[in-house]
């Protein structure tokens, strides 16, 4: 048994011996254990809750320990965001920018384009000159957010800057990863457009210079070998790397020679006519950094969307591109300068980062967005970084030999010339004034942040040390000792008060008061017994109350309490002598009356009762166990165990008539002997009473008199009726408007509502209220028009209404009220060529207006729902219905429930109503009618029975086709460019339309051939991404926008 519950065991012990009445007031301080022994700290390891003097465990160890000044703020120390000495900056990832700052990166390290966007002369686009010794200069065009960027990654005092106005300037979309490879291109051909305006020559060409190279395209014709040569230059060699482990074989196939033959042939002008021939690369110059795309990033024409290539490559440190120039003189080895790397197995998705060399110490670092760390040692492998997530497909890794590494991730190599490398370790580019002016400024905000964080973290800890020394001084004073004034206090208050993480609030005792405004006895759990004194210093500083002292003690909830304990241990031994009690026969004439009920389960309302006495001593919101309390209004009456009070019939209730007096139904209720009440009315002193001799309840008995009458009429009626309308009762010889009777020229029209509540009262007269009136102002509009169409009678709408033969009519006005008559006439009229047509009329006739604007919203209902359920049944070869194996992934559809009620659809035949479908022939209507959607009072279930391989999807009217076949991809694990969707045999193509555009209404069924089932789920993310449309760098700064 758990301490707590011993404790109070042992707090209650005493009611065995001890009668209500004699309670004394050692017995209620027992009770609210106020002598208990206070528990020591080091002996007590946990808070004991049930002993109010245990002041142990409740958050003291904080104050009594050792001073942690950490522990008074939660600001983090400003000079962990100073940049340290001989280290590089980082740039911040504003959501999915990575891609943007690796290149920033690796163009920083580049120290002669670096220096040459230092130097670039900028002039806005109104054509004056900026004075860049201004000193509200700000950085607007891209080339000065450049320029900014570089000195502060240069000069800045901070661990990372915050690249967002360069990104601004750019108009990216930092919530969405781009190709970085395309962003290279794009922002490099945008730099040397904006410095071509440079006057000076080693701004303007700084990119060519750096960058660009020149190759020659030469077709030699097989026939007159005639050669023709086009002049390119590169940025960049896009290099393939499928099929090939090393560099070098990449750069191999990119010069290799490419035959033209067939339908491929060149056109020779020398022939004049098309000739088989030979095209090949030439390399004719190398730039200063040679950048090799690694092309990883490929179209799958399988499965009709982009995938990465994550074969291992290697590639040498020093590359000696000699053997692939046209001229052998020259320099051309060179040095790997950067290594720039996509973690993640997934073309659409994953995280760049950059390894770059230190152009001045030669040293390596990984620029992972704000955090850069040094390689070196075993952390030198180059390109060699873990994906974000496992692969099926992962291969081991190669080994590599001295002075090569091989990757898997890397996507771009960046080499530098031998000599060019030698040059710019030497090479010392400074920050110009006008830029380092902003730096500084830069600078000067940071200290100020940090000296401002500094002397917050300051003021939390002089803070914390004066409220350390007053709670380490107050809790000493805390104990109370047995004979000196005292007070409760609840514990979680004291928990707060010594938990530094939560302002300490006023002391609420309120929910741990009785109803006699006195402490409960059974939350003293919750509350801790403490000095007057340190209670007067709580008070006075935190406010509260009201308070609990000694006088708190209430002596009638211990007084109520000790007589429901004592009656709970003697129940087990009254239940087995009233059980023998009832085996004995009672004498006529004595006795009382005992619901049966509450005979068979009395000793459990008993023990109800007791405690819900016990309960309603405490405040209804009030919890244990020193949680949280919320406290309710006192209006709210909607708890759980109020309305469980509500819904219990009380001990003998059930033999209580309306008027509060003895029920006239005897089966109920049984005669119990003197004794037997004497010890069920010691539990139950408010039962009713009732002596064997009583009478029944008088009104009760007239009551039940005037329902036989009643009852009896009921039931002559329904006699009356169903022999007067035996055939509508029974369904039979309807008239139909599909096959018009010939004899008659006149039908009448009812609610068909109205002929099913008529039978439910023919069927059951006794049960059901009669039917007075047939209540025919349903069908028709508020201008008192007919809301059908002879057409829609006939067929959709037949089963809203019933049909009445002309004298089954005359009947029914006289049996029932008759608010309207709608009838439907057919007459003949003459036509031009003296002919005679059929021509059917209604009265009242069709309200035009109404119809139209009920025929609209039907409409739109269609058109306009959500959260509602379509179903997508799988096939093969149209036939066979396959049941998918998948994996079901997390849906974003769930099943519907099986019991839906809704109006039949059109088609389904009316069992209550009898259609003949043949001879139908087209009549000439005089006027138009229209359906309104009535409730037919029928239930009749119409849910869609699923079949095998079928799945259920919640969807909304507004979501896009686009949208629901990424749905169909979790359900089915079917790529939506694989899936052909129809609905009754049109195929649905327009990715862009809604559901309701495309007439797909709740419950219907859509037909889903796949043309090839994905297997590959890791590459589920790709086809998600493949739905959304590729607009790349479609209005941003890089495409001049």
């Amino acid at each position: 048994m758990a301490p707590r519950l011993q404790l109070e065991k042992a707090a209650w012990r005493w009611v065995e011996s001890v009668k209500p009445e004699e309670v004394r007031q050692e017995h209620v301080e027992t009770a609210y254990r106020v002598r208990l022994e206070p528990c020591k700290r080091g002996v007590c390891r946990r808070n004991c809750k049930g002993n109010p003097n245990c002041l142990v465990g409740i958050g003291e160890h904080i104050w009594l320990g050792e001073i942690d000044e950490n522990s008074f703020h939660n600001i983090d120390d400003p000079n962990f965001e100073r940049r340290k000495k001989n280290t590089f900056v980082g740039l911040t990832n504003l959501g999915a920018t990575c891609y943007v700052n690796t290149f920033l990166q690796v163009w920083f390290h580049n120290p002669e384009l670096r220096q040459a966007i230092y130097m670039c002369q900028s002039e806005r686009s109104d054509g004056e000159s900026i004075l860049l010794n201004d000193a509200d200069y700000e950085p607007q065009t891209i080339c000065e957010h450049l320029q900014y960027l570089f000195a502060l990654l240069q000069n800045s005092n901070r661990r990372y800057i915050d690249p967002s106005a360069f990104v601004r300037a750019l108009g990216l979309d930092t919530g969405q990863q781009q190709d970085a490879q395309e962003f290279s291109k794009l922002f490099l051909s945008l730099l040397e457009d904006i410095l071509s305006r440079q006057m000076n020559p080693d701004v303007r060409n700084v990119v060519q210079q750096q960058f660009c190279g020149q190759c020659a395209y030469i077709t030699v014709c097989n026939h007159c070998s005639r050669e023709s040569q086009l002049i390119s230059r590169f940025y960049e060699l896009e290099l393939n790397i499928q099929g090939h482990k090393q560099l070098q074989d990449c750069i191999t196939e990119f010069l290799k020679d490419e035959k033209l033959e067939g339908d491929n042939r060149y056109f020779c002008e020398n022939c004049q006519n098309k000739q088989n021939a030979t095209r090949k690369i030439r390399l004719l110059s190398l730039p200063r950094t040679l950048n090799l795309q690694l092309l990883r990033f490929v179209f799958d024409r399988q499965s009709g969307h982009k995938k990465k290539l994550n074969s291992y490559i290697g590639f040498p440190e020093v590359l000696d591109m000699r053997p692939y120039m046209e001229a052998k003189d020259g320099n051309y080895v060179y040095e790997l300068n950067a290594v720039l790397i996509h973690r993640g197995v997934s073309a659409y998705s994953g995280h760049y980062i950059a390894h770059v060399k230190d152009t001045v110490t030669g040293e390596w670092y990984k620029f992972n967005d704000e955090e850069i760390e040094k390689m070196e040692g075993k952390k030198l492998h180059l390109g060699n970084e873990e994906d974000l997530e496992s692969s099926k497909t992962q291969t081991r890794k190669p080994k590599c030999g001295k002075g090569s590494h091989c990757s898997r991730n890397a996507y771009m190599l960046v080499y530098k010339k031998q000599c060019e490398e030698e040059k710019q370790s030497t090479m010392a580019v400074q920050v110009p004034a006008f830029l380092q002016k902003l730096v500084e400024r830069d600078n000067l905000k940071f200290e100020e942040w940090c000296v401002e964080m500094a002397e917050m973290r300051k003021q939390s800890v002089d803070k914390g040390k004066a409220k350390h020394e007053e709670v380490k001084e107050l809790y000493q004073m805390l104990p109370a000792a047995l004979d000196k004034p005292y007070e409760f206090l609840p514990l979680v208050w004291l928990q707060k008060w010594l938990d530094e993480s939560t302002p300490t609030k006023p002391i609420d005792n309120c929910k741990y008061l009785c109803q006699h405004n006195k402490l409960q006895p059974d939350r003293i759990s919750d509350m801790k017994r403490i000095s007057k004194a340190s209670a007067d210093i709580l008070y006075s500083r935190y406010s509260g109350g009201p308070r609990l002292d000694a006088s708190a003690l209430c002596w009638d909830c211990v007084v109520e309490r000790c007589r429901v304990l004592r009656l709970k241990s003697q129940l087990n031994e009254d239940f087995k002598i009233v059980s023998n009690l009832l085996k004995t026969s009672v004498t006529s004439n004595e006795g009382f009356w005992v619901g049966k009920g509450s005979l068979r389960s009395w000793r459990q309302l008993a023990l109800d009762q007791m405690d819900e006495q016990e309960e309603d001593s405490e405040p209804s919101n009030g919890q244990s166990n020193g949680e949280e309390h919320v406290v309710l209004p006192k209006e709210d009456g909607g708890s759980s165990r109020e309305k469980n009070i509500e819904d219990r019939v009380d001990f003998n209730q059930d033999i209580l008539c309306p008027h509060g007096d003895l029920s006239i139904i005897e089966g109920d209720r049984k005669v119990v002997s003197d004794e037997v009440w004497v010890k069920l009315k010691l539990y139950f002193p408010k039962a009713p009473e009732f002596r064997f001799s009583q009478d029944s309840c008088s009104k009760c008995k007239d009551l039940e008199r005037e329902g036989e009458e009643n009852e009896a009429l009921n039931k002559m009626m329904a006699n009356e009726q169903k022999q007067a309308l035996g055939n509508l009762f029974q369904d039979r010889n309807r008239p139909t408007l599909g096959n018009w009777p010939k004899e008659m020229d006149v039908l009448y029209v009812v609610s068909n509502f109205f002929v099913e509540e008529w039978k439910k009262f023919i069927k059951r007269p006794a049960k059901c209220t009669p039917v007075s009136s047939v209540g025919n102002n349903a069908l028709l509009c508020p201008h008192g028009g007919l809301m059908f169409t002879y057409s829609s009678m006939a067929m959709e709408d037949s089963k809203l209404i019933a049909l009445i033969w002309p004298e089954e009519w005359d009947l029914i006005q006289k049996l029932f009220v008759v608010d309207h008559a709608i009838k439907i006439c057919r007459k003949r009229e003459s036509m031009d060529d003296g002919s005679l047509d059929t021509v059917y009329v209604t009265d009242p006739e069709l309200c035009l207006e109404c119809r139209e604007g009920l025929l609209c919203q039907q409409q739109r209902d269609l058109r306009e729902y959500t959260q509602a359920t379509i179903y997508v049944c799988k096939v093969i070869d149209n036939k066979k219905v396959m049941k998918e194996g998948a994996p079901e992934l997390n849906l974003s559809s769930s099943d519907p429930e099986d019991e839906r009620e809704d109006v039949k659809t059109d088609g389904e035949k009316d069992p209550d109503f009898h259609q003949t479908n043949g001879g139908i022939k087209r009549q000439k209507l005089s006027s138009q009618s229209y359906v309104i959607c009535q409730q037919t009072g029928i239930r009749r279930s119409t849910r869609h029975r699923k079949v095998r391989g079928e799945k259920a999807l919640i969807v909304s009217a507004n979501q896009t086709l686009k949208e629901l076949k990424i749905q169909i991809m979790h359900a089915f694990s079917v790529a939506p460019f694989d899936q052909n969707l129809s609905l009754d045999g049109k195929l649905l193509t327009d990715d862009s339309a809604t559901l309701g555009m495309l007439g797909i209404t709740p419950e219907a069924v859509l037909v889903l051939k796949a043309d090839e089932p994905v297997v590959d789920y890791a590459a589920m993310d790709d086809a998600l991404q493949v739905c959304m449309p590729e607009e790349g760098f479609k209005g941003t700064g890089l495409l001049g926008h």
